[in-house]
């Protein structure tokens, strides 16, 4: 399963039909300068093997994971802010965000994961990345 994942990289999985969540992986490609990051769909088969392995229900979540072979695996604004603080000056500011508790960071994530669709727009399929981003993503 996860032996494809190299021990200095860390996988981030979204839902790929996410307009939001498309343009959040876009942007951390972006401002990614370490590679420290490689990409799967939620979607994918490392996307289901995770999911099977660690037994999340994705019907009751609507998140973004990060997977490191050695950290294991975080969920929603956790995720989010040890994703910033990966990706340099200023983005990796948004670390002071894990002083508010858990609780009420992931009620905003929720809010906002609940309604992404409808505010941002969904594919009707997985996005497909371009030949020199291709190596960043996980099957």
């Amino acid at each position: 399963m996860t032996h494809e994942l190299p021990d200095n990289k860390q996988l981030i999985l979204f839902d790929g039909v996410c307009n939001l969540c498309n343009n959040a992986i876009n942007y951390v490609i972006k401002h990614d300068k370490h590679d420290v990051f490689v990409f799967a769909p939620l979607q994918s088969e490392i996307g289901k093997q995770i999911i099977n392995a660690y037994h999340i229900d994705v019907s009751k979540m609507d998140s973004i994971l990060l997977y490191s072979s050695k950290k294991g695996i975080a969920y929603k604004s956790t995720a989010a802010l040890k994703i910033a603080s990966h990706l340099g000056f200023p983005q990796n500011m948004l670390i002071i965000f894990f002083i508010v508790p858990a609780f009420i960071r992931n009620w905003v994530y929720d809010y906002i994961a609940k309604n992404r669709y409808r505010w941002f727009g969904k594919k009707d399929a997985c996005m497909i990345p371009t030949k020199e981003l291709k190596a960043k993503f996980m099957n």
